[in-house]
């Protein structure tokens, strides 16, 4: 498949103790040199800023920025707060001020885990987010449902590898063989060069974490929380993009979460499941677009 070349400005700042790397596409003033709207998209569990680009090449007329959470990719790990939802938070929000914030409100992106980052930032500085879009929302309890047995296999996973030797864990949770599993696991798209595309940045970008401990306790943190924990207080509109056979977020979650925002829409994409963001980015754009207002 043709990656698009999008030439994004590299910055780092020191947020939280970490020295928090973001790229920003397309930063060109506005009209009559006013700054643009900022579209901030939080990426997920193990990923990157890598995994939301095909989603940020849809966005041509946005200035989008996107980092690495503290502790994954090129960001170091957060000294002044937990790895756990509210120092993501956090972090993201003196982010967002910093990208210009404060004199323009940003609309916010969130994928999986980030999706829940998103509506804890969205929910506790509201004035700051125009509008909220959560793509593969985590709206339901990994520890209870359906998803209750793969989900303890997985809790068990991560505390193993806090608990073993920093070399002997990395090994175990960067293991070649268990990413891949994950990865087709999570693919539905039957493109061969798309699910080798999915597959390589897998590889790549789920063993660019910290430490074991750093992953251990925001694996934790995922399945901790969920964005419905602060659904009561997002006045700001929302858009919801749910893959139509997504294990990992299911749609009865998704619906339910629908019905509790009171400014919310929710878009289903069919024939795709938790990986919105590399198998229908296209799609997935042009609603953030209409959503936005920039169709």
């Amino acid at each position: 498949m043709i990656i698009p070349e999008l030439h994004p400005l590299e910055r780092v700042e020191r947020i939280s103790g970490s020295d928090l790397h973001c790229w920003v596409y397309r930063d060109e003033p506005g009209p009559e040199g006013q700054d643009p709207e900022t579209v901030l998209m939080v990426h997920g569990l193990r990923g990157t800023h890598e995994g939301l680009e095909l989603i940020a090449a849809e966005l041509a007329d946005q200035r989008v920025a996107i980092p690495d959470l503290p502790g994954f990719g090129d960001s170091g790990p957060m000294t002044e707060r937990r790895h756990d939802i509210a120092g993501y938070a956090e972090a993201m929000l003196e982010l967002a001020r910093r990208l210009g914030g404060d004199a323009r409100p940003i609309s916010l992106v969130g994928h999986s885990f980030g999706s829940i980052v998103a509506a804890r930032l969205a929910a506790a500085a509201p004035e700051l987010v125009r509008r909220l879009v959560l793509i593969n929302a985590i709206a339901s309890p990994a520890l209870e449902g359906p998803r209750v047995v793969l989900s303890s296999l997985t809790a068990a996973y991560y505390s193993l590898g806090e608990h073993l030797p920093v070399r002997a864990a990395h090994s175990l949770l960067s293991n070649r063989w268990v990413v891949l599993a994950a990865s087709r696991a999570m693919t539905r798209t039957r493109d061969p060069r798309l699910r080798g595309f999915i597959d390589r940045n897998h590889l790549r970008n789920f063993s660019r974490f910290h430490s074991p401990a750093v992953l251990g306790e925001t694996f934790r943190a995922s399945v901790t929380h969920t964005v419905s924990d602060y659904a009561d207080a997002l006045t700001m509109p929302v858009l919801l993009i749910a893959g139509e056979t997504d294990d990992i977020a299911p749609l009865a979650g998704q619906r339910a979460l629908a019905e509790r925002l009171p400014e919310s829409e929710l878009v289903i994409i069919p024939e795709v499941g938790h990986l919105v963001h590399y198998e229908t980015p296209a799609r997935a754009g042009a609603e953030i677009r209409r959503f936005l207002g920039c169709a």
